[in-house]
């Protein structure tokens, strides 16, 4: 049986994860991104490189978007030679991107308008995960539309959770995304204290990890932060953009104050020059306030 064609927008970390998974499991994918060069990589295992997002979409029947933030989102979409403007009526669009919830509601009306169906399905993962089909995609939108594209997500997941409606998909990301990040930044103010206690260091953040705090993203997180490891799986700018956003959607509910303090750390790590490594370098900023 022949596969369904797909569209994949925006080859960063995650999407180039995304399309290479699918070409490996015989889905036919036509691939776009800004920088042509991330492509070439994708063209050799087969993915037709379309040179702008209506190109891209033109024939396609789920539409894949894994963007950095609502602006990058926004271009893609509804931009010169944009993908909605291409998408045929009856697509499915899958916005993977961790994005505002006001932008999503804002797609899906404009997606309707084409006689196409909009899924807010972001990803729980990383680089690797992207890479190794481990994927969790977090659904919102109707049932139906997401039973549909399913066998395209399950090929690039582990795991297909319905949230609920239009918009729900988004809005747990950023909660997920937020509780990640505070998480970071509670390990990174531990693995300072630690090191300036004169406590052995391999030892003490191995109770840590071994024990209650030990998440899997917190082990994984504090393997980068002993061995000052911050190559980008998931880089900290994208971690800021996701806590801004969950801060602007909630900021009004009583109660947010630690996730405004743990923007406040990313914040001073990226002014530190850390916004383009991975996000476990928060660890550098409570490392450079040590004194006494």
């Amino acid at each position: 049986m022949s596969k369904t064609e797909v569209a994949i927008l925006g080859l960063g970390l995650m999407g180039t994860g995304m399309a290479s998974r699918l070409l490996s499991q015989g889905f036919p994918v036509t691939v776009y991104n800004r920088s042509p060069q991330k492509a070439e990589a994708l063209a050799k295992l087969g993915a037709k490189v379309a040179r702008t997002p209506r190109e891209a979409v033109a024939g396609a029947a789920v539409v894949v978007s894994m963007l950095a933030d609502d602006d990058a989102a926004r271009a893609i979409w509804l931009g010169t030679n944009g993908a909605l403007a291409g998408v045929a009526k009856g697509a499915t669009l899958v916005e993977s991107s961790t994005i505002s919830v006001d932008w999503v509601r804002e797609l899906s009306a404009a997606a309707k308008k084409r006689g196409c169906e909009l899924l807010d399905a972001p990803v729980t993962g990383s680089k690797p995960h992207a890479a190794a089909g481990e994927l969790v995609f977090l659904g919102g939108g109707s049932a139906d539309a997401l039973n549909t594209v399913r066998p395209v997500l399950a090929a690039m997941g582990r795991d297909i959770i319905h949230i609920g409606p239009s918009g729900s998909g988004a809005m747990m990301k950023l909660i997920n995304n937020f509780v990640c990040g505070v998480q970071a930044v509670a390990l990174a103010e531990a693995v300072a204290v630690i090191e300036r206690s004169g406590l052995d260091r391999e030892k003490a953040v191995g109770v840590l990890t071994g024990g209650a705090p030990g998440s899997p993203m917190v082990k994984m997180i504090a393997a980068r932060m002993l061995a000052n490891d911050f190559t980008p799986n998931f880089p900290m700018r994208l971690i800021a953009k996701d806590l801004r956003y969950a801060l602007k959607q909630n900021g009004a509910i009583p109660g947010m104050e630690v996730l405004a303090a743990a923007l406040r750390t990313f914040e001073q790590a990226i002014e530190a020059g850390h916004g383009d490594q991975d996000f476990s370098a928060v660890v550098e900023v409570p490392r450079s306030n040590r004194k006494g």
